[in-house]
């Protein structure tokens, strides 16, 4: 039988361009393609078996069989070599819900315990003079502990996802997300450490009517300083974290979020405990010391923005990425105006302790999931692609918590956790005998009802707002987390501060409120 040569073709598959080698093939009158494994006729008329080799790509040109999965390994379809369909986006993420909390349990209990440490340290450093006599910087401690969440678990989120697809196996690719990402951080920590600080300083002067002027220098030093020192040291932890957890065969974005909030809470709130401290000690005798540490970070500036443009991977987010965390740091800074507001007033310091544990929790959870969605949908393609994965609509609660889709059984074990990771919290502060209130039945039911109130709103927003984002040709990495974190820290300084006015009022004299 005669046969004639085939032009050279290509076919997409999910984005990966596969060439088609010239072969004398037979070609069934229903197909434009040869995409499954075929009898060639030989030049003498002796069949040869050819074997096409599928190689499922994603939306990326990254194979799919490389984003790491449960146990770190996908089941080969070997029968399905169909590369005109697309992988469904539930695919990748086959985990049940005992995988997902067992994966989840100990960086969500290792988190913890990092905001419980925040919490015993603003309990005692809010009694130093730098607290006493500089109010504002109680403005600043929701803003930069939520500057974390901005930026740092964005990091996590963003180089989870890279991760996932593949984006980081070789040498060359990691290096290049590594130093991109990290120089971008730095760029948006000094610049929103520095927003933060005026955003502290218009609060505190509001309701006030006084204007400090070194007071002002002083914030700014203490809050660009410490948004740059904190982003550097907690960027080179998530890298590790996340490229251990892949050797691991764990998905990072189950564990990589977690291990940020925790950190990043205690490290943060450390450093400007100290730097603060330090840099109030020099305002009388060395008035140059505070506008020398301002000005030496923002000199650096130039220098993070060059190494960021030339990355391909984050030169859009460099230009674009700004909007999420500004917002949030001006939604984090109302929570840290009712903080302010709230522990200024003797009856109510016990506060102090619990607000970096509610947030904290709340931030980490809401963060998994939001990472979490977010591979989901990268799997089906690019932002905007696969929109009926994307509901233009809000969601029902029972859609987020009751579908039998993986979103919704992994929402289901983040609200789980709430109440046993709160009490083994409330225990631990209670021992350790932090804080200036008792735990008694009546605190502990206000405070848990707070505390899943947070979260049960929180992961609701999350199920709509990454996949509006999504619609939106938005990538949920970059601008979900943000948003979330914030709205964590207020929700939960609000709902915290608003159940200490009613334990205070219905006289809860045995929880020793304010004592």
């Amino acid at each position: 039988m005669s046969s004639k040569p085939e032009q050279k073709e290509t076919h997409q598959a999910n984005g990966a361009v596969l060439p088609i080698v010239p072969v004398d093939c037979h070609t069934s009158p229903d197909r434009g393609q040869l995409v499954e494994p075929s009898d060639f006729l030989g030049p003498h008329g002796n069949g040869v078996e050819v074997v096409v080799l599928e190689s499922r790509a994603n939306a990326k040109g990254v194979r799919e069989e490389d984003a790491l999965l449960e146990n770190g390994s996908q089941s080969n379809e070997s029968d399905d070599t169909n590369t005109d369909r697309r992988p469904e986006p539930a695919s990748p993420l086959k985990e049940t819900s005992f995988s997902i909390g067992l994966q989840v349990l100990f960086p969500f209990f290792l988190a913890g315990f990092g905001t419980v440490a925040a919490g015993m340290v603003l309990d005692i450093v809010q009694h130093w003079d730098v607290f006493k006599y500089v109010t504002e910087v109680f403005i600043l401690v929701p803003a930069l502990l939520g500057l974390k969440g901005n930026l740092e678990m964005t990091l996590a989120s963003r180089l989870s996802t890279a991760a996932n697809i593949g984006q980081m196996d070789t040498p060359k690719e990691l290096w290049k997300m590594i130093t991109g990402n990290m120089a971008l951080i730095q760029v948006q920590a000094t610049v929103v450490g520095f927003l933060a600080s005026v955003a502290a300083v218009v609060f505190g002067w509001i309701p006030d009517g006084h204007f400090n002027i070194s007071h002002a220098v002083l914030l700014c030093a203490s809050s660009v300083a410490t948004a740059f020192i904190a982003s550097l040291v907690l960027g080179m932890i998530m890298i590790g974290v996340i490229i251990g957890s892949r050797k691991m065969g764990i998905n990072p974005d189950n564990v990589a979020t977690p291990i940020a909030a925790g950190l990043g809470d205690l490290i943060t709130l450390a450093l400007l405990s100290g730097i603060s401290c330090g840099l109030y000690k020099e305002l009388e005798s060395k008035v140059y010391v505070n506008p020398l540490v301002f000005s030496f970070f923002i000199a650096l500036l130039p220098i993070w923005i060059f190494i960021a443009k030339k990355n391909p991977a984050t030169r859009e987010v460099l230009y674009s990425g700004w909007e999420p965390v500004v917002i949030a740091m001006a939604i984090s800074s109302v929570g840290g105006l009712i903080l302010d507001r709230t522990v200024s007033d003797p009856n109510f310091a016990g506060m102090a302790v619990f607000t970096p544990v509610i947030n904290g929790v709340g931030g980490n959870l809401v963060a998994v999931q939001a990472s979490r969605i977010s591979t989901y949908l990268h799997m089906s393609g690019m932002p905007g692609e696969g929109l009926e994965n994307a509901p233009r609509k809000c969601p029902s609660p029972c859609s987020t918590f009751f579908s039998p889709d993986v979103n919704s059984r992994s929402a289901r074990v983040l609200l789980l956790l709430v109440v046993p990771g709160h009490l083994v919290f409330l225990y631990t502060i209670s021992s350790m005998q932090g804080g200036h209130t008792t735990l008694t039945l009546i605190f502990i039911v206000f405070y848990m009802t707070a505390a899943l109130l947070q979260v049960l709103i929180l992961l609701y927003i999350a199920d709509w707002m990454v996949h509006w984002m999504w619609g939106r040709h938005l990538d949920p990495d970059n601008f979900s987390i943000p948003y979330l974190t914030a709205l964590g820290d207020l929700i939960g300084t609000g709902l915290l501060a608003l159940s200490f006015h009613i334990l205070w009022l219905i006289g809860d004299r045995d929880s020793d409120v304010g004592d």
